[in-house]
């Protein structure tokens, strides 16, 4: 029945500002785009895989969300952060240790890092990495060492 999440939709405070930011910074293609009712479509990845639309309302009606792009897991590890940099965009993680770097999520297993949109929207970066899914490892958070060193004690 269901295969994927086709689209999702964020209330913006400012079109024009968020159009920049998702067509520019994040490099999306906007293939709508509507004056009148305020709002702009996005394709995420290739057309027609996924869609972000965007609505601009007063800032008292937006409530902060949060979604995920997917995207190569070595392009996270290696590459990510300098673009997040590049682009004044500040980073965060859940390793709870003051670096900026990414962190794997041990059950799916994944590599992740976290920064916001002009409104505060906490957006992520997100790729799978190549491995076993083991739900019994809940929601165990690590540096990609210290996933890899787990990998390969679990190999032995």
């Amino acid at each position: 029945m269901i295969k994927g999440l086709f689209e999702t939709h964020l209330f913006v405070e400012n079109l024009e500002r968020s159009i920049d930011f998702y067509a520019n910074v994040l490099k999306l293609e906007m293939y709508l785009f509507e004056e009148e009712r305020r709002a702009a479509l996005f394709w995420i990845g290739k057309p027609q895989e996924a869609m972000l639309g965007l609505w601009e309302k007063p800032k008292e009606e937006i409530d902060i969300r949060h979604f995920a792009f997917k995207c190569d897991w070595d392009w996270i590890l290696n590459d990510s952060i300098k673009f997040l940099k590049s682009n004044n965009l500040n980073s965060w993680n859940f390793l709870n240790d003051g670096s900026q770097q990414p962190m794997v999520f041990a059950n799916i297993p994944a590599i992740a890092i976290y920064f916001t949109d002009p409104d505060g929207h906490y957006l992520e970066f997100i790729g799978t990495l190549p491995g076993k899914y083991s739900p019994e490892k809940g929601s165990q958070v690590l540096t990609y060492s210290q996933w890899l060193e787990a990998e390969q004690r679990e190999k032995q």
